[in-house]
């Protein structure tokens, strides 16, 4: 009788700690999966693009939860009952409630749990009611594109990830979005923009259409990095060339704010902000290129792929971002 007690309780033990290690294997491999912010249209070249580069790379990728304020109204398909102008932006009164609960009315906690890094993609232009000092739309019938359930959903879990140090990367809207967060000035639309300065445009930041149903490929510009920044510790260089570029509008000054300027390009005899960081954090950082696009061309073999950074310039983002989560160095 003892010996069988004995055997029973053994094999309790065994089995408690075979689940044990399941159970911590999984959470260890789970916190090495980079998380991409969440967003409605997954067929959009700016979010696939993200997902081949990091499988380039030798990662592996989530996409993240919607992240919707609870000071908000949903239906059940996630898109948001109020709070919405007749642009499809967020109007005032959401973006003021947005702006001052922030994350602590929301799901982010529960969305970016276990997830040790995350990626912000390119996309639509951000409620202008959703900066720091609320402007009205710009007013360019041909350049109104909004989504309101992801402005809302970008700034509260890019809040979050600022709050709580979980790495990030923000790649054009989401370098735009760091900047928003952070309380900076924008720009609308960058033509515009050089127009009221009476200076010259040449459409260096994103090609203008041939026709209204036209694709419109990427520009190709310069990027000037900051020595000892985090985006020189990526690139390795001072001067990176060929920067898919594809933006209307831009951060304008990051003056008040916590941000530190690391990338500019010269324009009409402007320094455009191209990259941003957040020197107190473990790495918060912006591009408003798109690196990931230069990946992919090549990878496809695309006719015009030497028009942009070559290969091995642009695959280096996200063998960074790959190596620093697969190591663990970010937590060190």
């Amino acid at each position: 009788m003892k010996k069988r007690i004995i055997l029973i309780l053994t094999s309790c033990f065994l089995i408690i700690s075979l689940l044990t290690s399941c159970s911590t294997t999984a959470t260890a491999e789970k916190q090495n999966v980079i998380g991409i912010a969440w967003r409605s249209d997954e067929d959009s070249e700016f979010y696939t693009n993200i997902c081949k580069a990091i499988e380039d790379a030798g990662g592996t990728w989530v996409k993240l939860e919607q992240v919707k304020s609870a000071d908000l109204s949903y239906n059940e398909l996630g898109c948001l009952t109020e709070g919405v102008d007749e642009n499809g932006a967020l109007d005032m009164e959401a973006s003021k409630s947005v702006r001052l609960n922030t994350w602590h009315d929301s799901n982010a906690a529960s969305a970016l749990k276990d997830i040790s890094f995350v990626i912000f993609t390119g996309g639509e232009d951000i409620s202008s009611y959703l900066f720091f000092t609320p402007e009205v739309w710009h007013g360019i019938v041909e350049e109104k594109d909004y989504n309101a359930e992801r402005d809302v959903s970008d700034f509260l879990t890019m809040y979050y990830c600022r709050d709580n140090d979980i790495p990030f990367i923000g790649m054009c809207r989401g370098l735009q979005m760091l900047a928003v967060v952070s309380g900076s000035e924008m720009i609308q639309d960058i033509p515009t923009f050089f127009d009221e300065k009476d200076l010259p445009y040449a459409f260096e930041h994103r090609n203008q259409k041939e026709t209204p149903s036209s694709y419109r490929d990427y520009s190709s510009h310069p990027v000037i990095v900051e020595k000892g920044s985090r985006l020189y510790d990526i690139v390795k260089t001072e001067t990176l060339e060929g920067c898919p570029s594809w933006h209307h509008q831009a951060t304008k000054d990051v003056s008040n704010t916590r941000l530190s300027v690391t990338g500019y390009t010269p324009t009409s005899g402007i320094d455009m902000i191209e990259a941003l960081e957040r020197t107190d954090k473990t790495f918060a950082v912006g591009i408003q290129f798109h690196p990931e696009a230069a990946v992919v061309k090549h990878l496809e073999n695309a006719e015009n792929k030497d028009k942009y950074m070559d290969y091995e310039k642009a695959r280096s983002f996200f063998t960074y971002i790959v190596d620093a989560v697969s190591s663990d160095s970010f937590s060190k």
